[in-house]
């Protein structure tokens, strides 16, 4: 609190919302002899980044830009009787460039070092006949026979079967009930589906699955038929016209207590539980959902899906994970109490919806664009519905989270220049060091600049990729200012900025000066300093307060402040509104 009065907020983001932004679409051919696909393909936007594809850094994938994956049709069937899975994989390409004739697919082959697990290729075909294929180093090269054409479409169907060594895990829950559920992060999906596994080629998919009668099934997108099949098992078909990346498919297979507790928009809003939590469950869900999607659409744009399942997961055990339409939470977030850790989890896969999801990173390099923006905007939700000082709370937290780290690993960058290991593309810094940029990048260009640089970004990506440099143009174009050095010092290099702030009092004044003395890398900094007064006030008044400038160059910067008549300094509050990322110590 000041002394002369509060603090005030920044202000709300102002209301409105941007178009849909409009998908060019053609028609998916029937692979084989599966029921026709109700997908309808993505043209353009599937597999084209804007500028990402251009970037000077990248991770070990080997991409092919040359073939643009539309989508897959899965036929999987599970048993109670095995471990083992039955999957026909039916996969639509468009191809870019003239005089290939092969299309490679990751799927983790069956072998003894993963004790007997992986996937074992039966047969491939094409319009009913086979193709020649090897299946080697986890990936299947299927040789289509003949050169394709530029623009030409080819649809092959890949028969396999296997115990999955990861990515889909089968096994009872916490109440000793037999589940399955699928955790893809990040690099895993290629455990059980053949794919092109990798968010650089979003597709849109069909799941069909074929489980036992006692089970529901869910999955991405939305039903288009539940069948018993006279047998003891049940078909489910579940269809996602959205393109989607990889690791965010998704599988679950309980015995389920499902019920839609509220919709948005005309998109249903459904709980899925496991069935001995049903009172408690349906309670706990329902409480943020429809209110964060709501802000979400309304600050940031339309929800690109149909619905919004919120389920419970044993293959998710310490949070959540964002699945597309279908978030996935430990089961031990079912309380029946509404814990406020819990909500802020729900928040935090539904922004996924938008920032992850409907807006997905082309290099695994920019991962922060996913959950730096979740993590934030779960902060921005959290203001918006419990107020500022939960947002102020969730801001210092995040900011301790990123000092600690620091302690231990200084030359950290949130962009870093290669990625060798897939399985290790993400950590805490890409959640709250990728926030504290947003945050900042917001408190510099101004909120209303902010709102429509990110409202522009989506509108612009959405149903396909985005990177850093794209996330930059937006932000300049909405603010009209320079921002490579901010971007180049917060996320291109190492480190935060420690200080060393020391203040002497003279009569009625009291003079700062400011130095940044950690041993490499710098920032251009403005460093706000406000006096605190021995009653446990801090000064807000004209003159209470100052702001000191620091370039990235070194140097220190100073400014004089100016104690309340009659009051006692006891000393400086640094960053009183919150707007800075660094550590610092004062003395005098």
């Amino acid at each position: 609190m000041s002394r002369a009065r509060s603090v005030a907020p920044p202000p709300d983001e102002p209301d409105g919302g941007c178009s849909r932004h409009p998908i060019p679409r053609g028609e998916m051919r029937p692979p084989g002899k599966l029921r026709t696909p109700h997908i309808v393909s993505v043209l353009i936007l599937a597999c084209v980044a804007s500028t990402a594809a251009a970037q000077d850094y990248s991770d070990s994938y080997p991409k092919n830009p040359d073939i643009d994956m539309l989508g897959y049709v899965f036929e999987l069937t599970l048993s109670d009787d095995t471990d083992v899975i039955t999957g026909v994989a039916t996969a639509t390409a468009r191809y870019l460039t003239p005089g290939q004739r092969e299309l490679r697919l990751d799927l983790i082959e069956q072998s003894e070092s993963l004790d007997g697990a992986g996937m074992t290729v039966s047969r491939v075909e094409q319009d009913g006949r086979s193709l020649a294929f090897r299946h080697e180093d986890d990936q299947v090269f299927i040789d289509l026979g003949t050169e394709v054409n530029a623009g030409d479409r080819v649809t092959v169907t890949v028969h396999y079967s296997g115990r999955p060594a990861d990515g889909l895990d089968i096994g009872p829950n916490k109440y000793g009930d037999r589940t399955f559920f699928s955790d893809n992060w990040s690099s895993r999906v290629r455990n059980w589906l053949p794919v092109v596994d990798h968010p650089y080629d979003k597709a849109m998919t069909e799941m069909i699955v074929v489980a036992p009668s006692r089970y529901q099934v869910a999955s991405n997108g939305t039903v288009a038929e539940a069948t018993d099949r006279g047998d003891g098992t049940r078909l489910t078909h579940y269809v996602n016209p959205v393109p989607t990346a990889t690791w965010l498919y998704f599988v679950g297979v309980a015995q389920f207590a499902v019920e839609q507790v509220d919709s948005y928009d005309g998109i249903p809003i459904e709980t899925w539980v496991y069935w001995q939590d049903r009172d408690d469950g349906f309670h706990d869900f329902a409480e943020p959902s429809k209110k964060t999607m709501a802000y979400y659409s309304d600050l940031i744009g339309p929800y690109v899906n149909r619905r919004l399942a919120n389920i419970v997961s044993n293959a998710t055990p310490g949070g959540g994970m964002e699945a597309a339409s279908t978030p996935a939470y430990s089961d031990q977030s079912v309380s029946g109490n509404r814990e406020r850790r819990w909500q802020h989890v729900i928040i935090h896969e539904i922004a996924h919806q938008w920032f992850g999801n409907a807006v997905t990173e082309y290099h695994w390099n920019d991962v922060w664009l996913s959950e730096g923006f979740a993590t934030y905007y779960t902060l921005l939700a959290r203001r918006h519905l419990y107020g500022h000082d939960d947002f102020v709370a969730g801001l210092n937290e995040s900011r301790r989270t990123v000092t600690d780290f620091y302690e231990d690993d200084f030359d950290f960058q949130i962009v870093r220049p290669y990625i060798e290991d897939l399985n290790d593309v993400s950590g805490s810094m890409m959640y709250h060091k990728g926030a504290w940029v947003l945050h900042m990048v917001r408190d510099r260009i101004g909120v209303d600049a902010y709102v429509e640089g990110i409202r522009t970004y989506y509108d612009e990506h959405v149903n396909a990729h985005a990177s850093t440099a794209d996330l930059r143009r937006h932000l300049e174009e909405a603010s009209g200012q320079d921002l490579e050095d901010f971007f180049d010092q917060w996320l291109f290099q190492g480190g935060i900025p420690r200080l060393e702030v020391v203040w002497r009092q003279d009569a009625g004044e009291v003079f700062v000066s400011v130095q940044q003395v950690q041993e490499r890398y710098g920032f251009d900094l403005e460093v706000d300093v406000a006096l605190l007064y021995s009653d446990g006030s801090v000064g807000g008044r004209l003159g209470e307060t100052g702001t000191v400038i620091l370039e990235a160059g070194g140097g220190s910067g100073s400014a004089a402040l100016i104690v309340e008549d009659g009051a006692e300094v006891a000393g400086l509050v640094v960053d009183p509104n919150t707007r800075l990322l660094a550590t610092w110590e004062v003395r005098r």
